[in-house]
């Protein structure tokens, strides 16, 4: 939970996101929501008699036998759609060296996902996790919804300062029965997995244990599922500022290091190097879309681009 001092201060900030996402939403991303993310298939409308030129596939058999005279069914787009933004609201989330926290980024996408959904007339819901299910808002139309998802995600207290991503994928997968758009918003930490030691040289890294791979594959599958992964330019290139302490948000622990020694500076290049490969690989796999942002850069040409790929 990021911290105010009081009402006024929430208030204050939740107006300042909504100016600020929905004068983003109005001059750039709009017409790329509505040209990417069109109804999900035809819904039933009416029987009518049939007309000549009509194609027989639409024959309603059971009609057509009871009144003695072909009817045939007829079909409209279905418009409306279910957006779902997940976010991850582990401690990992409250990190950040420049301006913002990760999770005020998150918020600040998720408000211009949100009001782009309901300027299109769709419904959108929330789901907050850590290493367990914290809160899920039904997807809804209106602005007051939306408000609502945008405080939520500011200001929720979670009761857990851990992460399980499988938990957010598996919770979805079980409770979305008709598909919908997920916007996965997490940093996707997945190296407390590796036991790996900075300060000596790392061996290659091939098989790195990624323990939700089971679950966002299938979800991938039911869904349209977009993973937004969110970084800080200190988790991936250190600056050599001497000897740091750093706390582990979820698990409290301290590590130390000399951020000046070279042989240092290079395994920890070389390991985030080798991650990255090894992630993109099973991004791949998996047929997975991630849009990769960091903290300290604008996040919006990243989705633009990504929104003009699925054109």
């Amino acid at each position: 939970m990021l911290r105010y001092k009081n009402t006024s201060e929430i208030l204050k900030k939740i107006k300042q996101i909504e100016i600020k996402t929905s004068n983003i939403v109005n001059n750039l991303f709009l017409g790329q929501y509505s040209s990417i993310f069109k109804g999900q298939g035809m819904e039933f409308s009416e029987v009518r008699e049939y007309e000549f030129g009509d194609d027989i596939r639409n024959i309603d058999w059971n009609v057509t036998s009871r009144v003695g005279k072909p009817y045939i069914k007829r079909y409209i787009e279905e418009r409306e759609i279910n957006v779902v933004i997940a976010i991850d609201m582990s401690m990992s989330m409250k990190f950040g060296t420049i301006d913002k926290f990760k999770i005020e980024i998150a918020a600040e996408i998720a408000a211009i996902l949100a009001f782009s959904a309901i300027k299109n007339n769709d419904k959108v819901g929330l789901l907050i996790f850590t290493d367990k299910v914290e809160k899920y808002i039904v997807p809804a139309k209106g602005k007051q919804n939306i408000l609502r998802i945008i405080r939520e995600i500011l200001f929720f207290n979670p009761t857990s300062k851990k992460t399980n991503i499988s938990i957010g994928l598996r919770y979805l997968t079980d409770i979305l029965k008709r598909k919908s758009i997920i916007f996965f918003l997490s940093d996707f930490d997945n190296k407390k997995n590796i036991n790996v030691n900075y300060a000596s040289p790392i061996e290659n890294i091939i098989n790195i244990p990624f323990s939700y791979e089971k679950e966002i594959s299938m979800l991938n599958k039911k869904h349209d599922l977009i993973n937004i992964c969110i970084l800080d330019h200190f988790e991936k290139t250190l600056p050599k500022i001497g000897y740091v302490a750093m706390r582990d948000n979820e698990t409290g622990e301290i590590i130390e290091f000399n951020t000046n020694n070279k042989i240092f500076r290079e395994n920890m290049k070389l390991f985030f190097d080798k991650y990255n490969k090894v992630f993109k690989k099973f991004t791949l796999r998996n047929a997975l879309k991630f849009i990769e942002l960091e903290t300290d850069e604008n996040y919006i040409k990243p989705i633009l681009n990504f929104f003009k790929m699925r054109q």
